[in-house]
């Protein structure tokens, strides 16, 4: 492939940071990467350094969107959960239209459940339908919830105390989750591939552990003892004030009441592993007690050297 490939968010944020695995991964295989940054840093430094082009741009600009996509076949989009999802998905489908762009690879959320469990994910749901709409190719990874969010959720309790402290129910609650790694490995994966991808979109699910199963999980990983807090929504709104913007909260604080609901849901209703990483990338997901052990020290443990 000649043109080079589109990565959104290439710089990386505080946890997933996909844009930045994936432009990586992509350079690794031998392709050029357009490398589409916020701003220009430390981290577009580095990412200049492994070889790409980098393109200094704001994803609610038309103008620079459209100079991005110049002369681009097949691109990465991902968007920060902040304010302004639709209006950069409604900018970056109708650039790529523009361009002939032959393939996004969109960075969506878990769709189906009867009422979407945050605004957030409505709004997922409906820049899905956009990017559908402009015909540009596009592939949805709906992924739940990252080994990454629980990672900046409870590293600190978890330090500090040995404790989650978390409004998650019970115990029985099950959270669906999955590596930021394995997201990144399957949107590279199809981005490298010349062939078109088989399906419109991808649910990537690695597991489903419950509450109680997450918290026995991270003891064992960090082999010591941690005991989970079922905590109030309101002493969690209150632990959380100035970490995180208003709209991360909103979706969060929906997310939980909504994993809660799991405790008196069927098991029909459950939503189960999925074999899709695999699938696409011919190598097995990333277990959630990989992550753990990979992270120990985060935890403040002590990381695993292999």
């Amino acid at each position: 492939m000649s043109e080079p490939i589109l990565v959104t968010g290439a710089a990386g944020g505080a946890q997933g940071s996909t844009g930045r695995r994936i432009a990586a991964l992509l350079l690794e295989k031998g392709f050029q990467v357009r490398a589409f940054v916020h701003k220009l840093d430390a981290r577009s430094d580095a990412i200049r350094e492994l070889g790409a082009e980098v393109v200094q741009g704001d994803l609610l600009d038309l103008d620079s969107v459209r100079a991005s996509l110049r002369g681009i076949k097949r691109a990465y989009f991902t968007y920060p959960v902040t304010d302004g999802l639709l209006e950069a998905t409604t900018i970056f489908a109708m650039a790529a239209r523009e361009a002939e762009t032959e393939l996004v690879v969109n960075n969506s959320q878990l769709q189906g459940a009867r009422k979407a469990p945050s605004f957030r994910n409505m709004q997922h749901g409906l820049a899905d339908r956009i990017f559908d709409w402009a015909e540009v190719g596009a592939v949805h990874l709906h992924a739940p919830p990252y080994y990454e969010n629980v990672r900046a959720l409870v590293r600190k309790s978890v330090a500090e105390q040995s404790t989650v402290l978390l409004p998650w129910g019970g115990g029985s609650a099950t959270i669906p989750l999955v590596g930021a790694e394995d997201v990144s490995r399957v949107a590279a994966t199809l981005l490298a591939n010349s062939q078109t991808p088989s399906a419109g979109a991808y649910d990537l699910i690695a597991a489903t552990p419950t509450v109680k199963e997450i918290v026995e999980t991270l003891s064992a990983a960090l082999q010591s003892p941690i005991r989970y807090v079922d905590i109030t929504d309101e002493q969690w709104s209150e632990a959380m004030k100035g970490q995180i913007n208003l709209h991360a909260f909103d979706h969060l604080s929906h997310l939980w009441r909504y994993f809660r609901s799991t405790e008196k849901r069927s098991d029909e209703e459950a939503r189960r592993v999925t074999d899709t990483i695999r699938t696409v990338t011919g190598s097995r997901a990333q277990t959630l007690e990989d992550f753990f052990r990979a992270n120990a020290a985060e935890f403040g443990g002590v990381a695993d050297a292999t």
